[in-house]
């Protein structure tokens, strides 16, 4: 499994609070089965993202921890007016391991009504947005149709294998249903800040996807579509969106997969 979200980098934003909590997550990851983890430090009004310092960081950890998981570079980008003209003018300190992927996320409580212009402006740069946890966002769960309009328009959604598993709560967990039902959701990763409240697993969902949704589609949201995102190839076959207003035609993912 590839994990394509995640914080184990060591005081630079709310994930691991030292360097030996990062080596900890990060065996943990590998003992998981996990082979490479994406390190996302936040870029927000919270946080300031340090390029140099992050890659110190991460050849830091990749020699106490030896080869796996491999460590690569990302961000988990707010999507405020001054990140999105820094995105757009110098996509390379961002993006996750130096492709055209680039991880983002809304304030917990507000989207901006001329969110469809935004992502249209980061396409048009080149990029592709990947919207990360949207089913612990209160106003994506009530809003499915805008998730359906902007991924039938080249965006992804990522959800977090937690909250598939119910660890944030009952709502989450249902958004995730509903979106898997709607083949919404392109990728699942951890977005693992410790070992304990937040820990770098991807197991426990992979094992329940499998298990109620089959092993294809578990491989190709742990494991196939995070591999060509890290490696900056288009996503390989998968099931095709349905729009939330065609629900109740008993549709099944499989009867819908691309070919």
């Amino acid at each position: 499994m590839i994990d394509i979200h995640c914080h184990p980098l060591p005081e630079v934003d709310d994930g691991a609070k030292s360097f030996e909590i990062a080596v900890e997550m990060l065996k943990m990851a590998a003992e998981d089965g996990i082979t490479h983890v994406v390190a996302t430090p936040h870029c927000n009004f919270r946080y300031a993202f340090d390029l140099g310092q992050n890659k110190k960081a991460t050849a830091e950890l990749q020699k106490a921890i030896g080869d796996t998981p491999q460590i690569l570079l990302g961000c988990d980008m707010h999507l405020s007016y001054d990140n999105i003209r820094r995105l757009t003018q110098d996509r390379a300190p961002f993006t996750i391991n130096g492709t055209h992927y680039v991880l983002v996320e809304f304030a917990e409580h507000f989207i901006p009504e001329q969110m469809d212009n935004v992502f249209y402006e980061i396409q048009v740069a080149g990029l592709t947005p990947i919207l990360t946890h949207p089913e612990r966002n209160a106003v994506c769960r009530r809003k499915i149709q805008h998730l359906y309009n902007w991924v039938t328009r080249g965006c992804l959604v990522q959800v977090t294998a937690q909250s598939y598993t119910g660890g944030f709560g009952s709502e989450a967990l249902r958004a995730v249903e509903q979106l898997l039902d709607l083949n919404l959701i392109q990728i699942v990763a951890s977005d693992a800040h410790d070992t304990r409240h937040r820990p770098p697993l991807l197991s426990p969902a992979y094992e329940k996807m499998a298990s109620e949704r089959g092993k294809q589609l578990a491989e190709l949201l742990f494991t196939k579509n995070p591999e060509a995102v890290i490696q900056g190839k288009p996503l390989p076959p998968g099931p095709l969106p349905i729009s939330p207003d065609a629900k109740g035609k008993k549709r099944k993912w499989w009867s819908v997969f691309k070919r």
